[in-house]
């Protein structure tokens, strides 16, 4: 499966995720909604975001342009909040998975489809 296909089926395709992206931990987007673009600086941010989570904790997080707080952080994942929508960032072996989700979804309903296919993918290996 291709990784636009993850994004495409396994998490926005779900209804519970309004627009993803999978990104390398080494740089670069592996896959993205259409029209969702996250910046150079955002995409470091983000990578680097796990390895000091209380400056996460503090700062939250930007994804295309929009900050969000952090709800919560620790070695593996990002929960943030923006009103009502929220974002969940959940890092794997070799991969980020980035999405966000937008009211009426609740932070479970797209947590699960997220860490499940992080799972999925470090099951894989990546």
């Amino acid at each position: 499966m291709s990784w636009q296909a993850y994004v495409d089926s396994n998490l926005v395709g779900t209804g519970k995720v309004a627009k993803a992206a999978i990104l390398g931990q080494a740089g670069g987007v592996w896959a993205a909604s259409p029209g969702y673009t996250l910046s150079t600086e955002e995409q470091s941010a983000i990578v680097k975001a796990f390895s000091n989570p209380a400056a996460t904790q503090t700062s939250g997080v930007r994804l295309a342009g929009q900050k969000f707080f952090t709800l919560q952080v620790n070695d593996r994942s990002i929960y943030g909040k923006k009103a009502a929508d929220g974002c969940v960032v959940v890092k794997t072996k070799q991969a980020v998975i980035v999405a966000e989700y937008v009211a009426p979804t609740q932070a479970g309903e797209a947590t699960t489809v997220v860490e499940g296919l992080a799972d999925y993918l470090i099951g894989a290996g990546y």
